[in-house]
């Protein structure tokens, strides 16, 4: 690649600032890289951490359903006069650039149960809460989970450009400035020995 530039002052310049902003290019990069491999680290442990809850908050609501069932018989009917859950929103928050999904919902109880109280009990007050508990995990897993994934692409994509840059595009730019640097500095000593020269015929004569 070196030996098809023309070596002169104007393309050392050139060769020069393209190296230079490689360089810089590659710093954004790493740094970009590291950034967002801390973000993922730090939700990869909060995931970690609701998939255990989320288990346990499940196992609980299904026992306090079967509990709920057999004081009351089959609850599926009165289930029924609780509302569907329609207060999920979707925005995003951006981390160096990348999208990462925020989900927000009114998940919390309402002061007033939606259900008769006259046809229920304890058991099925308490089913309800620890669904509404497993139904709050089961948000924040959704949103954490995306944006692990999210994030493990941009890694991706962000660890490739930074081996390109550092890999090819640098040491390119730098066989370049190597090339051209020498190059003129012959051209320099071959005519600073042709002046000599002359200067001597000169005087000589």
């Amino acid at each position: 690649m070196a030996e098809q530039i023309f070596p002169t002052k104007g393309n050392l310049i050139k060769s020069k600032r393209q190296l230079a902003q490689a360089q810089l290019g590659y710093e954004l990069m790493d740094r970009k890289r590291n950034i967002l491999v801390r973000e993922m680290v730090s939700l990869t442990d909060e995931a970690k951490e609701l998939r255990s809850t989320i288990d346990d908050t499940y196992a609980e609501a299904y026992k306090a359903l079967a509990y709920a069932n057999i004081t009351l018989g089959v609850v599926s009917e009165l289930a029924k006069a609780i509302p569907l859950e329609n207060s999920l929103k979707l925005s995003v928050r951006s981390v160096m650039g990348i999208e990462l999904p925020k989900i927000s919902a009114d998940i919390t109880p309402a002061e007033r149960p939606t259900y008769p109280l006259s046809a229920t009990n304890s058991s099925f007050d308490y089913a309800y809460v620890c669904f509404n508990k497993a139904k709050e995990i089961t948000v924040r897993l959704a949103e954490v989970e995306n944006s692990i994934y999210r994030l493990a692409v941009a890694i991706k994509k962000t660890q490739k450009r930074a081996n390109a840059l550092k890999n090819i595009m640098i040491p390119r730019f730098k066989e370049q400035v190597h090339f051209i640097t020498n190059a003129l500095e012959e051209k320099e000593r071959e005519e600073f020995s042709r002046q000599k020269v002359i200067k001597r015929r000169k005087t000589s004569s």
